[in-house]
């Protein structure tokens, strides 16, 4: 059972680090001015970003298997999972393809990306909200 619970652990953790990431990313695109150092800070914490989502599904998807528990709430968790690494890969593409020299898609981008890391932030606390109601 100790490893049950170090899993319930690891999992709540990874959704506050994956919660931080989120916050930090927000606050870079916030305030850093200069488009391409902000695009490199955002690349590097890109992969960040998805590996910690991964450790919240791989150790949700250990948990589930381990209980033999397929409820309404895990059958919430998978959808806002991929839902959440879609959203960060449509961010990120759309980051990439702008150039240094594409000063209107630059401005664009940055209430996009406010926009993007709102709605992480908002469907990863409105859902870890209805899944405690459960």
């Amino acid at each position: 059972m100790d490893v049950m619970s170090s899993s319930v652990q690891m999992h709540v953790f990874m959704l506050f680090v994956f919660f931080g990431i989120m916050l930090f990313n927000y606050y870079t695109v916030s305030t850093v001015k200069n488009f391409i150092k902000m695009a490199k800070r955002l690349k590097a914490m890109t992969s960040i970003y998805h590996i910690a989502n991964a450790m919240i599904i791989y150790t949700g998807m250990i948990l589930s298997a381990f209980y033999h528990d397929l409820a309404f709430k895990v059958l919430l968790m998978i959808p806002t999972g991929i839902f959440l690494m879609v959203i960060e890969i449509k961010r990120f593409k759309k980051m990439r393809v702008i150039k240094s020299t594409d000063i209107e898609l630059q401005k664009a981008f940055i209430p996009y990306a406010k926009k993007i890391y709102r709605i992480e932030m908002a469907v990863l606390i409105v859902m870890s909200t209805i899944i405690s109601l459960i």
